[in-house]
């Protein structure tokens, strides 16, 4: 088989995709877990507080989320976790606050609380990598 046939064949043509798009996943993959940034990784006073806010409305932004969890005191992140491909909302998502009394406050207030029609689901988040 020559250099031109194989240009134009379409399996080989699949094949390679498949080989270029497997290696930029699996690049994207390792930055992606160097950028994680976390209450419990550097310089933090230990007193961070991660909060997993389940039950999110579909059409609610970081912003929003982060607005509400505002009123209690200082919030470090607000991210909101999306389908990879389609980049729309999985209905969850995690809030990081600095303040261990202000993170319980905010939990207490927010848990069942009803918010563009869903009762949010809120407690501290629960990573067993870290236990």
């Amino acid at each position: 088989m020559d250099v031109q046939s194989l240009i134009t064949n379409p399996v080989a043509i699949g094949i390679a995709m498949g080989v270029v798009g497997l290696t930029i996943g699996i690049i994207m993959a390792k930055r992606c877990k160097k950028s994680v940034r976390s209450c419990h990784t550097g310089g933090g006073d230990g007193d961070c507080v991660e909060i997993y806010v389940g039950n999110l409305s579909y059409d609610m932004s970081e912003t929003q989320m982060r607005k509400e969890f505002e009123k209690y005191g200082a919030v470090k992140s607000a991210r909101i976790i999306s389908n990879r491909f389609n980049h729309k909302s999985k209905g969850f998502g995690f809030v990081e606050m600095p303040n261990r009394p202000e993170a319980e406050a905010a939990i207490r207030a927010l848990h069942d609380k009803d918010i563009l029609g869903r009762k949010l689901r809120v407690n501290e988040a629960k990573n067993k990598s870290r236990e």
